[in-house]
């Protein structure tokens, strides 16, 4: 544990549920975790004991909060969820926190699988339908233009994001054709719950956290973790974006919440120590940004900043997020006039400290 993670309450310690299984971690909530392909290899889902009204009458069920990835291993882990943990109820709701593929990959088999409503905010259910689809623009052949345009001129490289142009779509190969909204501030009444949404921006468009003021839960998704700073990107679809601030400007709304909240994350382990962990998230990004506005004593591409923020080797999944967060860092600095971008005679961009 480093001296970061020290600083929180990790309630459950060392303990995890197995795959397949679960484990209660508050009244009604079951913590269950998902594989992932990744440096990052899991994510964490969640069930609610729920009861809603049909034309039929009332039924008890579960809400799942997010998904998994779409792929035949996560779907068996579900099918032993199904089997084993859910008391004989069904799943009578689908909600998920934000539209990339680990939440929202299996979305669709999820809801068909049990007759179930998807329940997301519109900004990301929209984007989840605009990159299941592939459209241009939001499919994998736009990001290496995008780079290139930050310095990335390695063919090598540019071949490998190229070659990237179905990812999306083979981890989130259908997204339902209807949802339910669920916008900033109001209430979702989860079973005997109320649980109050929580927009945030930056990490995704329009990023749903849940917080039950009564349990003093709050299921953060992305955007609260307790040992990775969330990713804050710019991709090729909104090249002139400010995700820095708007992921800062965010983190701004748990500020009121209660200081013995236990964070359930979608990645890492359920903590304690909310307002600690938001105060080290902002600290990382003071840090980062004073290191880029360091570097950019002379001119410095995107490409040129990886390795003042990222000391570690990356491959082509990390490379992606760890570029569209350099960019991030420098749009940052750019909007708030302290760094000047230039575009060169060779297309490329470089930022520069503002005389």
């Amino acid at each position: 544990m480093n001296a970061l993670e020290s600083q929180l309450e990790y309630a459950f310690g060392d303990n995890l549920p197995a795959v397949g299984t679960t484990m209660e971690v508050a009244p009604g909530v079951l913590w269950l975790r998902m594989g992932l392909p990744f440096a990052l290899d899991h994510i964490n889902l969640w069930l609610l004991e729920d009861e809603i009204e049909t034309p039929t009458g009332r039924v008890r069920g579960w809400t799942a909060v997010d998904c998994g990835i779409a792929t035949d291993a996560t779907r068996e882990s579900w099918e032993s969820i199904f089997a084993t943990q859910l008391r004989g109820l069904p799943i009578i709701r689908v909600l998920v926190t934000h539209c990339h593929p680990d939440h929202v990959g299996l979305a669709d088999w999820l809801c068909g699988r049990w007759h179930a409503p998807l329940w997301m905010s519109t900004g990301d259910y929209g984007f989840a339908r605009l990159m299941s689809a592939g459209l241009p623009g939001a499919d994998g052949t736009s990001a290496a233009p995008h780079f290139r345009r930050h310095g990335l001129i390695d063919e090598e490289l540019i071949a490998k994001l190229a070659g990237r142009n179905n990812y999306y779509q083979n981890l989130v190969p259908s997204v339902p054709l209807a949802y339910t909204r669920m916008q900033d501030q109001h209430t979702v009444r989860i079973g005997a719950r109320e649980w109050r949404v929580i927009t945030g921006f930056g990490h995704s468009p329009e990023h749903v956290s849940l917080y039950a003021d009564d349990a003093r839960l709050l299921i953060s998704g992305d955007m609260v973790l307790p040992r990775i700073s969330t990713n804050v990107s710019v991709f090729a679809i909104e090249p002139e974006a400010n995700p820095v601030q708007q992921y800062l400007d965010s983190l701004k709304k748990y500020a009121g919440l209660a200081d013995d909240t236990l964070v359930l994350p979608s990645h890492g382990k359920p903590f304690r120590g909310l307002h600690t962990r938001i105060a080290q998230l902002n600290d990382h990004h003071r840090a980062r940004l004073a290191e880029v506005l360091e570097a950019c004593a002379t001119p410095k591409t995107a490409v040129e900043i990886l390795p003042v923020m990222f000391k570690r080797p990356l491959d082509t999944h990390q490379l992606s997020f760890a570029l569209g967060e350099a960019v991030a860092h420098l749009h940052k600095l750019w909007f708030d006039g302290v760094l000047q971008r230039r575009l060169g005679d060779d297309g490329i961009f470089r930022f520069i400290v503002a005389s």
